[in-house]
């Protein structure tokens, strides 16, 4: 939680969350290139321990809902 926690302040992870079934996480993250995302990564406990392997995937958002920040609060 830590780790989460450092990079959600720092702005790089703006949403975390295990996956259902419970075999793995989603992080939605933006960076300002795949290699600072890639060394963020590097330093997951679970990654560095090697229990964990990771994908990034990157995107380009086009388009997003207009009440966003109420549907990500709930």
């Amino acid at each position: 939680m830590r780790f989460l926690k450092k990079y959600s302040a720092s702005g790089d992870f703006l949403v975390s969350r295990r996956k259902i079934p419970r075999d793995g996480g989603v992080i939605l993250a933006r960076g300002d290139s795949r290699e600072r995302i890639e060394a963020i990564i590097r330093e997951d406990p679970f990654c560095a321990r090697g229990l964990a392997d990771f994908r990034i995937i990157q995107f380009r958002a086009s388009h997003r809902a207009d009440d966003i920040q109420a549907r990500i609060d709930g």
